[in-house]
């Protein structure tokens, strides 16, 4: 990777993934492995957890997004992350807004702040 920025992986609906590379986030690295994955109805439980995982794994990913509903699904491997990078973001999706209560991210990042390193 010499040269080149970290990719953003991408794992949601397909309205999400879509909208996402349409905006340019989609590629195929060496191995020709997208970085993104579509969940379907058919998607089962086990590939949205083994895609997660095969992204954070992966060197040329900087961030993963992934839909909070999903996130929701495989939350113990998301908590389980505990590395800066790849950072992963929860978003919502179309069917599910976000819901900042769920975010593990976000109920870390609160706990590294009183009220008063705020003001």
């Amino acid at each position: 990777m010499s040269g080149r920025g970290k990719l953003i992986a991408v794992v949601g609906d397909e309205d999400t993934v879509t909208g996402f590379l349409l905006g340019g986030v989609g590629e195929l690295d060496k191995h020709r492995r997208p970085n993104f994955l579509v969940v379907e109805k058919e998607t089962s439980l086990a590939e949205i957890e083994e895609t997660f995982r095969s992204f954070l794994n992966r060197e040329d990913i900087g961030i993963i997004l992934i839909s909070q509903c999903l996130a929701e699904l495989i939350r113990h491997a998301v908590e389980a992350h505990a590395r800066p990078l790849p950072a992963v973001l929860e978003i919502p999706s179309k069917e599910h807004p976000y819901d900042p209560a769920k975010d593990s991210v976000l109920r870390r990042a609160r706990g590294l702040f009183t009220p008063d390193d705020l003001r």
